[in-house]
């Protein structure tokens, strides 16, 4: 699913700030396959290298909702997107909140200055951050829409998606102990905060492309439109006169001069 939002992103050539809503999707793609490593045990606990793959993630988790907030500042064209200048602030700007993120949480790891007993640093970094990274974002995007559209139905794709992005992190970390008592420990909350945060990237998805047109003078498309123009009060065969013969207004062939 990721990927074929990807795709269509790509194939509108001339949207605003598709290079940069790309990017996140980029970002979250990376984030699902660390996920996918570290849930499904394909790095062991065990491992000496788990813990540096669950900092990544971290890392991964946090500047990922950093990106989307960038991309509520893009609409506003602080500076043209697409540019040079908009792409290196955000790449410089999500690899240094990724590296920041990896450092807190593998020093509260590693207990290297930072304490596994009392993680409140990695607490605010992969918790309180992100929440207030979305929070930003649905304001800012509340405040595009309502100032530079007369479509308000966008605010619906918006408002849905907040909601299952938080709820997504409830079913994760609040009622996760309980959705597996529940369930047998067949599943658990991550299960299904996971389908909700891709409900809620799919949202992001449907929101952008509801608020973003393309335009069609300069679209770029691997299929051509054949464009013909008739006279619906001409049959076939009228039209299909001899070479040189003129049909006149009233269906009548007037021969050549």
């Amino acid at each position: 699913m990721t990927l074929t939002m990807i795709y269509y992103i790509r194939s509108k050539y001339t949207a605003v700030g598709r290079k940069e809503i790309v990017m996140f999707f980029y970002m979250y793609a990376v984030t699902l396959i660390v996920d996918f490593l570290l849930i499904g045990t394909i790095i062991p606990p065990a491992s000496v290298v788990y813990k540096y793959f669950a900092a990544l993630h971290a890392g991964l988790f946090v500047s990922t909702f950093w990106c989307l907030m960038y991309n509520g500042i893009v609409g506003f064209q602080w500076t043209e997107d697409g540019t040079p200048t908009s792409l290196w602030t955000l790449r410089l700007s999500t690899l240094t909140v990724l590296l920041v993120s990896f450092a807190i949480s593998i020093l509260t790891f590693l207990n290297i200055g930072l304490t596994s007993a009392a993680p409140m640093a990695l607490y605010i970094v992969y918790l309180i951050l992100p929440a207030v990274f979305l929070v930003v974002y649905v304001i800012l995007q509340i405040i595009l829409v309502c100032t530079t559209l007369d479509d308000r139905w966008p605010l619906g794709d918006l408002l849905f998606g907040f909601f299952f992005f938080l709820m997504g992190l409830v079913l994760e970390f609040v009622v996760g102990p309980q959705l597996c008592e529940l369930a047998t420990h067949y599943v658990d909350g991550m299960f299904f905060g996971t389908i909700s945060t891709l409900l809620g990237v799919m949202l992001v998805y449907k929101f952008w492309d509801s608020i973003t047109k393309e335009d069609l003078e300069f679209a770029v498309s691997g299929k051509a439109n054949v464009w013909e123009q008739r006279n619906p009060l001409i049959n076939d065969d009228e039209m299909n006169g001899p070479p040189g013969s003129i049909v006149a207004p009233n269906g009548h062939k007037n021969e050549p001069w």
